[in-house]
């Protein structure tokens, strides 16, 4: 059976911390999906076109990549996809409180999927998604924030 991981969330925009989490997690499934997820009631910065082309052109290279927009349960979207396992990153334990409570809430709604945590390296963990595009709101330089493949 092929080991599929969901990594899903707003990637706006997809962080070098996004990526780190993706690179280390490669080794572990056959195939990752970078799930953007559409949430209606979220008014986003950037359009998910733009965003599933900066993840595309980041992994453009990497056929264990797909790149898939979902609306609805991360769980239901799992099931879609034949998709075993919930890829999540966590920065600190903050992250930790709030994640541990989703994973065990998709657990109750889907008892064969198991979220699978990735610590994100020191070094980087101070990097968020809405403190990069405050920056970028206010004319600041984001590149080292950012993979080399995303120009903004």
């Amino acid at each position: 059976m092929s080991k599929t991981a969901i990594f899903p969330g707003s990637f706006a925009p997809f962080t070098v911390g996004h990526q780190s989490i993706v690179d280390r997690a490669l080794p572990l499934f056959d195939k990752i999906i970078i799930a953007i997820g559409i949430n209606g009631e979220k008014n986003q910065y950037f359009s998910i076109e733009e965003r599933m082309n900066w993840i595309e052109s980041v992994y453009k290279n990497n056929p264990k990549i797909e790149v898939k927009r979902y609306e609805g349960l991360t769980v239901d979207f799992c099931k879609k996809e034949n998709a075993n396992y919930i890829l999540r990153g966590l920065r600190d334990s903050h992250d930790f409180k709030f994640e541990k409570n989703i994973a065990q809430m998709n657990k109750e709604l889907n008892a064969t999927i198991e979220t699978i945590f990735i610590i994100t390296p020191p070094e980087i963990s101070h990097i968020s998604s809405s403190i990069i595009r405050d920056i970028i709101k206010n004319g600041g330089d984001v590149s080292k924030f950012i993979p080399k493949e995303i120009d903004l």
